[in-house]
């Protein structure tokens, strides 16, 4: 039968050491054990989806940190966090949760549901750019698309929120953030675990969308080619990104 809520009690993976960055070539993941009372063992597919998100390559930007995985949402949950560094700078910064319901969850329209959210400061100027909603899922979706991925149900939102300062602070300069918080349910490939991967690089791409760094190149393309056109993925120009004062 096809759960149709939140489980309670979800089983999660034990607590793991987590390493300095994906330069290693390695994916972290994390969570602690929800129960001790013979929970029956990890769903092979679930395990296969860990071990894909473990050998996940990314761009030397992204820094991963470990964090909890929620109990509540599912059956089964990994959760890691995952910042955008450039020279020591911290320049975006989020969560992705991969749930997992064996036998799939009707609002999910699957088995698996990727939940994330990223964040980031921008020009303050940004902040009152009409479009700034619709640019920010688009970056999501293309990033999605130019890994490969394949996905379905996808829903979130784009949150802007701007800062003045008074009084004691009217020193400081204003700031703009932008926070786009998004779920979709992620189709499996033919082959054990594939396609999580892509998933996990289409979402870092965001994060790094959201800092303003230029986009990757999208999956298949030669880090060594030609640069002509760099900076933009099909028409999408990253957004210019509020540094902080040193």
């Amino acid at each position: 039968m096809r759960a149709t809520r939140s489980v309670t009690g979800p089983w999660c993976l034990p607590h793991a050491k987590v390493p300095a960055s994906y330069s290693s070539g390695m994916a972290a993941v994390s969570g602690h054990p929800a129960s001790e009372d013979g929970t029956p063992g990890v769903p092979p597919a679930f395990r296969e989806a860990v071990e894909a998100l473990r050998g996940t390559r990314l761009r030397p930007e992204v820094v991963i940190g470990d964090t909890p995985a929620p109990r509540k949402l599912a059956s089964y949950a990994f959760a890691l966090t995952a910042t955008v560094e450039v020279d020591g700078e911290e320049l975006a910064d989020g969560r992705l949760v991969l749930l997992h319901e064996p036998g799939g969850h009707d609002a999910w329209d699957g088995e698996f549901r990727l939940v994330s959210m990223g964040r980031a400061e921008l020009e303050p100027e940004m902040g009152s750019d009409p479009l700034l909603g619709e640019v920010g899922w688009s970056w999501l979706m293309d990033a999605l698309t130019q890994q490969g991925a394949r996905w379905t149900e996808p829903s979130g939102t784009v949150t802007r929120c701007s800062s003045q300062y008074f009084g004691g602070l009217a020193e400081r300069e204003g700031s703009t953030e932008i926070e786009i918080r998004a779920s979709w349910t992620p189709l499996r490939h033919d082959l054990p675990g594939a396609g999580f991967g892509e998933h996990l690089r289409a979402w870092c791409e965001l994060l790094c969308q959201c800092a303003g760094l230029p986009p990757a190149p999208p999956t298949g393309a030669d880090p060594g080619g030609s640069t002509a056109g760099a900076g933009t993925v099909a028409g999408v120009v990253p957004m210019p990104t509020r540094r902080r004062p040193v």
